[in-house]
């Protein structure tokens, strides 16, 4: 029988598709777990909707915007409804498994935004932007990255091979937006404005969640080569697992350096942290790099939460907006610092490349936070101003599993869902 390479790629690519699935697993748990029980059912609720209608409203127009004809550089105009796709072509069954894997990663992008806007939004608004994320946001500023948009023409080209900007900064950036406009929750800042902590009601939850993400990471990385016939899969194995495990150890020892203790919420951030780090530059750099940017990473997601919660007064409750926003930008602009051409046929400034390439990097962290973040603000206030983005204080007091959902996370237990 003759070897067929698009099989194996399909093979793939559906492989790295169900792994970065089991994602809103990890995402559900580690949320689920870094809030009080009195809010798990509406964390799990948002979770389910976020692939649910992430998955309709990509289908429908998000594809198209996304990988469409791109004639402008700014957007994509067909293949809505997927109908560009012949099954009967040559590539056509491949072209599905691509799409399938794209609409996980646009899941993805919108369940960053759940933890952040945690404990205190309705439940009717957070269905409203889950299709404002998946259906356009995501996908217009993916189709300026991966759709063949104009950031692929500034300087040597915007390299985010599987999405430390494309997906996670997008998700951080808007989590920032909704928790503005959300406001902090109940009880968060003393009367002199200092921070008090909220504790989740379930380390183990979070650290399953985390163990889950981790093993997802694997197909969300090595799984954006789409290609079952491409050797530098297991070099983005490597550099996928080096990031995430320096991540968790320089997040770990700046914790104990700030707070004389070994904190499991920013360790287990510093995993995240890590992974999100290394997701623009897997491909583009060798092991000891990959070490370097994870680690940096763990610091800059402890840095940063604790600017946003003791600085800016913006309420996270999982910390989304630092693990995703900040670290995803920092992993980005890292390419343009750390590639090789060895690995990615791209060298950084610190291996002779010059500062062409971390000019393109810079340029598209900046058009993501600014389009994402406008974008996101201005959907967040619409809907704050017609049905609501948060629910009254007696229905936060009380959490929102009964208010919204009729419902108690821990039916035999109420005592866990007392504040």
């Amino acid at each position: 029988m003759e070897f067929n390479p698009i099989a194996l790629d399909i093979v793939w690519t559906l492989f790295a598709t169900v792994l970065v699935f089991l994602m809103q697993a990890g995402f559900a748990l580690l949320e689920a777990g870094a809030t009080r029980a009195k809010n798990s059912i509406n964390i799990i609720m948002k979770n389910v909707m976020d692939m649910s209608l992430g998955s309709l409203a990509f289908w429908l127009v998000g594809f198209g915007l996304m990988f469409g004809t791109n004639s402008s550089g700014w957007i994509g105009t067909d293949n809505f409804l997927l109908s560009n796709i012949d099954p009967a072509s040559e590539t056509g069954y491949f072209d599905f498994a691509f799409f399938i894997f794209q609409t996980v990663f646009a899941a993805t992008a919108a369940t960053i935004i759940s933890g952040a806007v945690a404990e205190r939004t309705k439940f009717t608004a957070y269905l409203i932007y889950a299709v404002a994320v998946t259906g356009f946001i995501y996908p217009i500023f993916g189709s300026w990255v991966w759709g063949g948009g104009w950031l692929n023409d500034v300087g040597p080209g915007f390299i985010d091979f599987a999405g430390s900007t494309v997906v996670h900064s997008v998700g951080g950036w808007a989590a920032l937006a909704g928790a503005i406009v959300v406001g902090p929750r109940l009880g968060k800042y003393a009367k002199d404005n200092t921070p008090i902590r909220l504790p989740g009601h379930s380390v183990v939850l979070m650290a399953l969640g985390v163990f889950v993400l981790w093993f997802g990471w694997f197909g969300f990385n090595a799984g954006s080569t789409v290609s079952g016939n491409d050797g530098s899969i297991a070099v983005i194995f490597i550099t996928t697992n080096l990031a995430a495990a320096a991540g968790a150890v320089g997040a770990m020892a700046l914790s104990f350096a700030i707070w004389k203790r070994f904190d499991v919420f920013m360790t287990l951030n510093g995993v995240i942290a890590g992974l999100v780090a290394i997701t623009a530059g897997c491909a583009n750099m060798g092991p000891g790099m990959a070490l370097i940017v994870g680690l940096i990473g763990g610091l800059v997601v402890v840095g940063s939460a604790t600017l946003l919660e003791s600085v800016l007064k913006i309420d996270d409750p999982v910390g989304a907006i630092a693990a995703h926003g900040f670290t995803g930008a920092w992993g980005t602009l890292a390419v343009g610092l750390f590639a090789q051409e060895e690995y990615g046929g791209v060298n950084g400034l610190f291996f002779g490349g010059g500062a062409g390439q971390l000019g393109a990097q810079f340029v598209g962290v900046a058009a993501a936070f600014l389009f994402v973040f406008t974008a996101s603000f201005i959907v967040f206030k619409l809907i704050d101003l017609t049905i609501g983005m948060r629910v009254t204080e007696e229905e936060e007091k009380t959490g929102l599993d009964v208010t919204e959902h009729s419902a108690s996370g821990y039916p035999d237990f109420t005592e866990v869902t007392k504040d």
